[in-house]
């Protein structure tokens, strides 16, 4: 069954949805800790974006993560900014469970060795229209999205594939989704509006799918959520 995984985006210190991955297109929805609490008592697994982080180039909300981590129990996946080799050891330190590393994948040795030292690293994969983005959206890079995965594969097993033409519109779906992967752990977001997308993402065979604007719009009740427990996998390192 595929897992449903709320999102908390963080800019400010304040839970927040982009348009598109845009800041000039921000809604803000209230405090992390208090909606973090009403997460928890439907699922065990968050991912958080540090959007500071992600636009600056380093984790910004750290202390937001450690004390929702602290306040309510949850395994939380966190990305935004995750570049160096310390910023992913303070995440770990403070209960992280996944750590999401996005454009600091391409430096395959950076990979190599923080795959090597800790378990659970995730890849993100931010595609527009079949190509990798890069620097927290920012910049295209020409690289293939089927051609990156084959080499980011021989480090890890698990990764998220974000739609960036669909994050925060809550249009859906694209309908031109094919699976790419065979026995690796991909989750997915971007545009998820409905109970029947998530049915969709499951029929093309994604292990989870991460749900943001459309629970803070109502489209998606939290008690939908409901049940799903996040099976926290040890092997997910190339050593």
């Amino acid at each position: 069954m595929i897992k449903k995984i709320p999102a908390i985006d963080l800019m400010n210190k304040k839970v927040v949805r982009l348009y598109k991955g845009d800041k000039k297109f921000v809604k803000e929805y209230g405090d992390p800790i208090m909606i973090a609490k009403k997460l928890s008592q439907f699922v065990d697994l968050i991912h958080i974006v540090d959007l500071d982080g992600a636009f600056e180039g380093s984790p910004k909300n750290l202390d937001v993560v450690q004390e929702i981590i602290k306040e309510t129990g949850l395994k939380v996946e966190v990305g935004g900014g995750f570049r160096t080799y310390e910023s992913i050891e303070k995440a770990y330190n403070i209960g992280v469970t996944y750590v999401i590393v996005g454009t600091a994948a391409f430096d395959l040795e950076f990979l190599r060795k923080v795959t090597q030292d800790f378990t659970n690293i995730t890849v993100s994969l931010d595609v527009e229209k079949g190509k990798l983005k890069t620097k927290g959206w920012l910049e295209n890079s020409n690289k293939n999205l089927k051609d990156a995965f084959e080499v980011f594969k021989q480090y890890t097993k698990r990764f998220i594939y974000t739609d960036t033409t669909k994050d925060g519109t809550l249009e859906g779906i694209s309908s031109y989704i094919n699976k790419f992967w065979n026995d690796e752990e991909v989750i997915y977001a971007g545009g998820i509006t409905s109970v029947e997308d998530i049915k969709k993402l499951e029929i093309i065979g994604f292990d989870g799918a991460i749900i943001g604007k459309a629970l803070y719009e109502g489209k998606i009740k939290l008690e939908d959520l409901k049940g799903d427990k996040y099976e926290v996998k040890e092997n997910y390192s190339r050593s």
